[in-house]
């Protein structure tokens, strides 16, 4: 399991998605604690216009675990994903293998759905700038604390129907985000990222913003 850490750059860098999960359940105080990290996040007009519905009971596990199934029957042909041979231990086939898990065990861990109220005015995009700080913290907030946590698509696909039911959601407010939260099985890494000589650009589309950025090697915490 994963050390906890207060460095922030430290977080930051090695907060990968976890999708194996220890039994042990995550105790009431420390899931307070991340969601009390979402709501320090910004935003819009700092209406705070959102909700975070923690699923736990045994009912909303059922439909959280109906719900990854299908998201699963939709990812599997999206990124030509199959269930790994046993003795293939490429990455991607032990990538693949804990995605399975993942949906597999779905109703066997708690999770917590993202939703934020629609406004007339706001595109969903637009929306999505006062709800997804608030996803970010929080699963920082887990790194920090030495928990894992996984973004899935579980509430999108043929699950949303299915929770926002379930939870009772009204028609004016949208299921932003469905995050599993638990204790890691296995440790927290070093995240794989394209170098920042890749993505940043100068003034322009095309041009590279080398003075900057150097060669792609990453900028030393301060």
């Amino acid at each position: 399991m994963t050390e906890p850490s207060t460095d922030l750059w430290d977080v930051m860098s090695t907060a990968r998605t976890i999708r194996r999960f220890t039994d042990e359940p995550v105790d009431d105080a420390t899931l307070a604690r991340c969601l009390q990290a979402a709501t320090w996040a910004p935003s819009g007009a700092n209406a705070q216009q959102w909700r975070f519905v923690v699923l736990r009971s045994p009912e909303l596990r059922a439909v959280v675990a109906t719900a990854a199934a299908r998201a699963l029957e939709a990812i599997e042909p999206a990124y030509r994903m199959t269930r790994p041979a046993p003795d293939d231990d490429s990455r991607r086939a032990r990538s693949n293998r804990a995605t399975y898990e993942l949906h597999d065990r779905a109703g066997a861990f708690t999770s917590v759905l993202f939703t934020q109220q629609r406004f007339h005015q706001a595109s969903e995009l637009l929306l999505g700038g006062s709800i997804f700080p608030a996803m970010q913290n929080f699963l920082l907030a887990a790194r920090g604390l030495g928990l894992g946590a996984c973004l899935t698509s579980w509430a999108s696909y043929g699950g949303e129907p299915l929770l926002r039911e379930a939870v009772g959601v009204p028609d004016d407010w949208m299921l932003a985000g469905h995050v599993v939260v638990g204790w890691p099985r296995g440790k927290h890494g070093p995240v794989r990222r394209r170098p920042l000589s890749d993505v940043v650009f100068l003034d322009r589309w095309d041009e590279r913003a080398i003075a900057i950025v150097g060669d792609g090697a990453e900028p030393a915490p301060t």
